[in-house]
């Protein structure tokens, strides 16, 4: 199952990834990942999806809610086995939690926020810090800005076809 590109997003959303039982499908969050990836020549065929934490028990008033440090933790053993599986070249957290579930397996450096799409050395390949594509997320970074991201993103596939890492 290796995959050059690793994509880690939170959690499964009730109107996604829930229902249809694939990541970053089927709600907004989905639409827009798939449309920041299309305007950033990423070709999907080529990555694989997965989420930080397995399930994601909603809120008391049935939406999505941060997962907690416990429901992080009790998936990071699942998390690590698929970035072991999958084998990517680069690797790339959208969103705080998915960033931090990734520091538990390995120390990082990068800070949500200020680190957005600059790519280091991790685990022998490459880590990439990206904002969620949840259309909450639009009022923090503009859609436009999020399209470059996902072009640095872009870049950094191209770049690590050779998978020299450092």
């Amino acid at each position: 199952m290796p995959a050059s590109l690793l994509f880690v997003a939170e959690a499964p959303g009730h109107l996604g990834g829930v229902r249809t039982g694939v990541p970053l499908q089927g709600d907004q969050s989905g639409r827009n990942f798939r449309s920041y990836c299309a305007a950033a020549g990423i070709d999907l065929g080529q990555a694989f999806i997965c989420n930080a934490v397995l399930c994601h028990p909603p809120s008391a008033e049935g939406r999505n809610r941060p997962p907690r440090a416990g429901e992080v933790a009790n998936c990071n053993d699942f998390l690590a086995e698929i970035v072991e599986l999958v084998d990517p070249a680069l690797v790339v957290a959208l969103g705080r939690v998915a960033l931090g579930a990734l520091a538990r397996i390995s120390p990082h450096g990068l800070h949500f926020g200020e680190d957005v799409a600059r790519a280091v050395p991790w685990q022998g390949r490459r880590l990439i810090s990206l904002y969620h594509p949840s259309g909450q997320t639009q009022g923090r970074r503009s859609r436009a800005l999020q399209i470059e991201d996902y072009r640095a993103v872009g870049a950094a596939v191209a770049a690590s076809r050779g998978r020299v890492i450092g």
